[in-house]
């Protein structure tokens, strides 16, 4: 009991100091929770931590991907459809057949059913990794979009062949008919559930206003349509998805201040998971790098090979599959915008970073297939590990770097959409404002509120950069107006506390509202 509670201290501390540590470091995030989770995994209290495979793919992936399919611009994702695909099915695909022949060829004796389950584990990019790395990079939202729409998807075709080759290597037989045929039945209908899970649960949120209900019941939707994927014998990752897709599409029937709090509480477990993520490739590496030492230099040699293949096979596949397809297809390339930059191709043929859900799916596997062990699986884990950390460290270390040499910056596509937006909310506001007012007598305040409005438009219209920026300053004076005003209440809230002239009761909630006055104050102008 104490062995686990100051394991558990341990790895909430290194979370929070790396996090802190690490812009001022300039590491990637994943790139240091995975070092300091080395690190970490010497200490006495780890050392007899018993970390199940399970708990990364059933506990931490389904909320993951539920948050990340929320956070998936579904436009962009229809918009660039064919190169999502084209990496998240085909550059798959393409994985496991490189891999396997890689692995066949480093390693003779391992069977081919088991070198192909090894060219699935490692195939998809994982989508913790990529989102934790994309998300700090300002590129163009094509590129940002692709690697991330792939992400999604990729894990679910990905984590679909290792069931396939497990189901092969337990019960032998080998029919590319019949895998056609089986995958087809795993995606179907792994989408037809995230439908109506989707679905179900867009109606729950519509009936339910408690925003402490209405967070228990979104961090059920991705469990459940998880389990019931599983339990159907479909792919549990595509259910999360479809779902998530399906639940932020009608994210407008959730009650605002239900919503508010949902984005906040679910960032606050997105990254506690993250974080989590890597500390556990991190804790479970000195382990395996110890179990592959004493199986002899011959695995490790594999793994690099296969690390190589992984990385070789991303960067010869992205290049002609930008290009060619628009080439042949004018339709194609109007609707994708006209041919990708070289350097764009460039970031996304390196995004190819594997991470937890790779050592997860591995260490997952069975540890017997009939009357013996199951085939080739230590040296699965073995090559999944050396590829893991090989893209960690020289694609995910490299990102940053990368993106700064080839000097990618965000086309400004999506701040001009904002801006747009805006000024259409403010025209509403106004409009519907002086609808009220002149149908009864409106109080000053409104006014002024209508004034707020009215100098908030002119500053989103102004073309002359002078006049934008005197406009600008205006604003931000008011801004700063409005949060001097709100911390002064919060002082005085104190006081009336501390002297006590009201209880914690009544302090917290006059709190909560202040804290409401003040983001409000701050994401004014």
């Amino acid at each position: 009991m104490t062995e686990t509670l100051l394991a558990l201290t341990a790895i909430l501390a290194t979370l929070a100091g790396v996090t802190l540590l690490a812009p001022r470091l300039h590491l990637p995030q994943p790139l240091a929770l995975a070092l300091a989770g080395v690190g970490l995994a010497f200490v006495p209290a780890m050392r007899d931590l018993d970390l199940d495979p399970n708990l990364i793919l059933l506990g931490f992936l389904p909320p993951l991907l539920y948050a990340d399919a929320f956070q998936t611009s579904w436009r962009d994702f229809r918009r660039w459809l064919r190169p999502i695909l084209m990496l998240a099915i085909g550059l798959v695909a393409v994985t496991i057949l490189v891999v396997g022949l890689v692995a066949k060829w480093c390693l003779p004796e391992l069977p081919w059913v088991a070198c192909f389950l090894l060219g699935a584990v490692v195939s998809p990019t994982d989508t913790v990794a990529v989102q934790a790395v994309i998300e700090r990079l300002r590129v163009p939202r094509r590129m940002t979009a692709i690697v991330g729409g792939e992400s999604l998807v990729n894990d679910a075709t990905g984590l679909v062949g290792v069931q396939i080759g497990v189901v092969v290597a337990l019960h032998g037989g080998f029919s590319w008919g019949h895998v056609t045929v089986q995958f087809a039945q795993v995606a179907g209908l792994g989408v037809l559930i995230g439908i109506a899970i989707g679905a179900l649960f867009t109606q729950a949120h519509k009936r339910i206003r408690d925003p402490q209900v209405a967070f228990t019941i979104s961090l059920l939707a991705p469990y459940l349509a998880f389990a019931l994927a599983t339990l159907a014998d479909a792919s549990g990752v595509l259910a999360v998805v479809t779902a998530g897709a399906v639940v932020a599409w009608r994210i407008h029937v959730i009650a605002p201040v239900a919503r508010l709090q949902l984005r906040a509480a679910w960032g606050q477990l997105t990254f506690l998971l993250n974080g989590l993520c890597f500390l556990y490739i991190g804790l479970e590496s000195p382990c395996l790098l110890a179990a592959a030492a004493q199986a002899g230099p011959g695995l490790w040699q594999a793994g690099l090979w296969v690390s190589a293949a992984v990385i070789g096979t991303r960067l010869l596949w992205c290049w002609p599959n930008a290009y060619l397809p628009l080439w042949l297809s004018p339709r194609f390339r109007a609707r994708e915008g006209g041919y990708p930059q070289p350097r764009g191709v460039l970031l996304v043929s390196w995004c190819g970073v594997r991470g937890a859900v790779s050592l997860a799916a591995a260490l997952s596997l069975p540890t017997e297939a009939g009357d013996g062990p199951f085939p080739g699986r230590e040296a699965i884990v073995a090559c999944t590990l050396a590829v893991i950390l090989s893209t960690l460290l020289l694609q995910g270390g490299t990102l940053f770097p990368l993106v700064k040499l080839l000097g990618l910056r965000d086309d400004g596509t999506t701040a001009q959409e904002l801006r747009s937006a805006r000024e259409r909310l403010l025209e509403s506001g106004i409009a519907r404002l002086d609808a009220f007012c002149s149908e009864q007598s409106c109080p000053v305040a409104v006014h002024r509120f209508r004034e707020s409005m009215a100098e908030e438009l002119a500053a989103l219209r102004a073309d002359d950069d002078a006049e934008r920026s005197r406009a600008a300053q205006r604003l931000s004076v008011s801004r700063e107006v409005r949060a001097a005003v709100v911390q002064a209440q919060e002082t005085a809230l104190l006081r009336l506390r501390d002297s006590g002239a009201i209880d914690d009761q009544a302090y917290n909630d006059l709190l909560v509202e202040l804290d409401h006055a003040l983001a409000s104050a701050q994401r004014a102008g």
